[in-house]
Formats: structure tokens, sequence, C-alpha cells
């Protein structure tokens, strides 16, 4: 005889329901996956194409390091974030934010797929792509925050760490076959046909949000919910328990990481690697990597896994791999080293490129669960921006160094920046002793 359901009291008929399984809670979690999932998939490939693309494009027609790491200045629109989402938070429903900022990113694409990138040569991008991609950041930040939004609404805290598991693994497949795609694919596929083909795949997306059914039905918040905007909603924001702890947190971590991940390649690239081999390795292959260790991010979230324990474990290792990085870069940067091709030193040096993108996806996938769960400890209608505050301030810390990295290295020379870039790496582990017990 097969055991009995667990049973749960049905206020409605003070009856007895069956309590549901694991089976219906797990296609319920799928159905809310599914449509975050391609969401976020969209939402990466601007990112994909200033990250992976540009970087290398404009540093292969002569560009300084200064120069490259200022292109990235291009996006500044994310770091305001907390200007337009109160708006969104209050505003309208996350389908219509949605499908209108979809639209708006693939007309913008369309735009950018009739105007050329920079030429041999040329001292910069062009001003009219360089207006172009800022507005498609324009676009993918409201985007973001509209997500950020449908995804607090969707998500229980159980399903944190696989839902920002989803997050964070769709955006990097998005900014890979956007970025890496390109480089490695680039001969075949030119940029008016690239900004064709992402224009047609966001007003594709953008028709999808529009008529999916879980879209449809999520429920608009009551007026007695919408937020008081006074001058106190920093006030507000910074009072959510746990919140000072995270945005010192949010600031820092990322700083070392961001200056080795973005100049690394730079110098590989200096050293005879060529563009394509290293679009395949550090856009398409190192992706890939940040993938499965998003993936396994979320796998031990889901397991009931600690995000503080796990973090500091994750801190720990991809410190170590910065350190190898680093004693690369000394030797390389003698007399006389190279990276002549199938030797142990270009293989070593192109496999650390895997290994710290693996490290820095299950680095970030917990982080961001533990922006959600700080997030959710808000009232439910601040809790849109919150989020976007805890993000923007994110971003901020990635941005400042990732467009300082370059001035440092031309300044200090990369032997004293990686040094520094160490030490930024090994203060965020000393911080997560100070995080307080409500994200514990």
């Amino acid at each position: 005889m097969p055991p009995r359901p667990a049973l749960n009291p049905d206020p409605a008929t003070r009856a007895w329901a069956p309590a549901p399984g694991p089976a219906p809670r797990l296609l319920a979690m799928r159905g809310k996956l599914l449509p975050l999932a391609g969401l976020y998939l969209v939402q990466g490939l601007p990112y994909g194409l200033q990250s992976g693309l540009l970087p290398v494009l404009l540093r292969a027609r002569g560009l300084s390091l200064t120069r490259v790491g200022l292109a990235k200045a291009l996006y500044a629109p994310w770091l305001f974030k907390l200007v337009w989402a109160p708006l969104v938070d209050t505003r309208g429903s996350p389908r219509a934010w949605l499908t209108l900022s979809t639209a708006a990113l693939g007309l913008v694409c369309g735009l950018l797929a009739s105007h050329p990138p920079a030429a041999a040569g040329q001292a910069g991008l062009p001003v009219t792509v360089a207006g172009l991609l800022l507005l498609l950041n324009l676009a993918a930040a409201v985007q973001d925050v509209a997500l950020d939004m449908l995804a607090l609404r969707l998500l229980e805290p159980t399903e944190l760490g696989p839902g920002n598991m989803v997050q964070v693994v769709a955006y990097k497949l998005g900014a890979v076959l956007a970025g890496g795609g390109l480089l490695a694919f680039g001969p075949t596929l030119s940029w008016p046909r690239l900004f064709l083909l992402l224009a047609a795949t966001y007003w594709l997306a953008a028709a999808l949000t529009w008529v999916a059914p879980a879209l449809r039905q999520l429920p608009t918040p009551l007026p007695s919910e919408h937020p008081r905007h006074t001058l106190h909603l920093g006030q507000d924001l910074l009072a959510v328990p746990g919140t000072l702890w995270t945005v010192g947190f949010v600031l820092t971590y990322k700083l070392g990481e961001q200056g080795t991940s973005g100049l690394f390649p730079l110098l590989l690239l200096d050293c005879g690697i060529s563009a394509p081999e290293l679009g395949l390795w550090n856009g398409v292959g190192a992706v890939a990597c940040s993938i499965a260790g998003s993936s396994l991010g979320g796998a031990l979230l889901a397991r009931r896994r600690q995000p503080l324990p796990l973090l500091k474990s994750a801190l720990q290792f991809h410190l170590g791999g910065l350190a190898c990085q680093t004693a690369m870069l000394f030797h390389l940067d003698s007399p006389g080293a190279s990276l002549a091709p199938s030797t142990v030193l270009r293989g070593t040096a192109l496999l650390s490129l895997c290994l710290q993108h693996f490290l820095g996806g299950l680095v970030t996938t917990t982080t961001f669960t533990l922006m959600m769960r700080c997030s959710q400890l808000a009232p439910s209608a601040l809790q849109a921006t919150h989020y976007s505050l805890l993000a923007s301030l994110e971003l901020l810390g990635k941005l400042l160094m990732g467009t300082l990295a370059g001035a440092l290295a031309d300044s200090l020379g990369p032997r004293l920046c990686f040094s520094v870039f160490l030490a930024l790496s090994a203060a965020p582990m000393l911080y997560l002793g100070l995080a307080p017990n409500t994200l514990a």
C-alpha cells in the first residue's frame, strides 16, 4: 500500500487537502526560471559586445591600455539605475517595462548595424557608435531593473540559489555569444550582420515577453503598497538590515579580479597570442568555465549551503589563482620571455583564464544570492529599488577598477600593478568576518 500524502489544512474549506509534493514544486520553479533565463540571456548581449569584443578590437588597432580602459565609461547608465528604479517599482507592470526596454534594445541594434566600428589608425570609437552604445546600455539598465523586480516577486526564499544561478549563467551565456563568439568567428560574420541578428533577437524576445502567460498573471502592487518617495528614501534603503555591510562588500569584492581579468588577456595579446585565439579562450572557453562555476554555486546553494562560508572558500581559491597569474606575469615581463606556440607556459597562461573565470562565476552567483536575500528583508514595494542600489554599487566597484586598470598598468608597470590587485583580492576575505547575523 503506498504511503499517504502529507495533509495540509485548507483554510477555504476547513478540510484537509494533500500538501504539494516535490514534483509540483519543481515544476512550479521551472515555470519561473525558464522565462527568467531567456530574459537574462538577451540582457547579457550588450555586455559581451563591450567586454569581449571592443577591448581586443581597439587594442589590435594600436590604442593604449588607458584608452581601452576608458571605453568602459559607456557602462555609465548602469550606475544610475537608482534614478529610475522607483519609477519602475511603482508605475506600470514588469511585463510592460520589459517589453518596452527590450524593443528599444532592438531599435538601437538596428541603428548600430549601419555604423561600422573604429577603423585602423582611428584614435578611438566614432562618436556616433559611442553614443549608440551608451543608449544600448541605458535600455539594458532599464530592462535590468524590471527584470530584477520580476525575480524578486517570483522567487521564494528557498529558490534564490537556483534563481541566481539561472540569472548569472544566462547572462554570461548571452555575453559569450555576443563577445567571444564574434572574435572567434569574426571573419564570417560582419558588423552589420551581427547587429541585425541582435535586433531580430531583441524584437522576438520583446514579443514573447508581452505574450508570456507567467508575466500576464503577475499581480500589480496595490496603491497602498507604493512607497512614499521622499528625501528620506536613501535612509529607508540603508535602514534595511544588513544593507551597510552588503554595500561595503559588493563595492570591494571584485576590485582585484576586475583589474586582472581586464589586463591579463591584453598582456597576452602583447606577448604574441592572436586575437581569434584569445577570443576563443577568453571568450568562449573562459565564459563556459564561468557558467560552470555559477552552476556549481547554484547547486551548492540549492542544497542548503550557506552563502557566507561558501564565499570564503571560493575567495581563497580565487586568491591562489590570482597569485599564479601574477607569478606568470613577472616571468613574461622579464627580458627574453615569450609565449611561443606549443609551450607549457602558453598553455598554462590560457588555462589560468578559464580557472579564474570558473572561480569568479562561483563567487558571483553566491554574492548575488546574498544581495537578493538582503533585498527581500526590505518592504515589498522597496525591494526592486533596494536591489538596484546594491546592483549599481556592485557594478560601480567593478567598473571603477576596470576603467582605471589600464592607466595603473601604464603608470606603475605590470608588476607593481598586479601586486596591488593581489592585495585588493585578499581584503574581502577579512571583511567577511564582519558579516551581520541577519545574512547568515
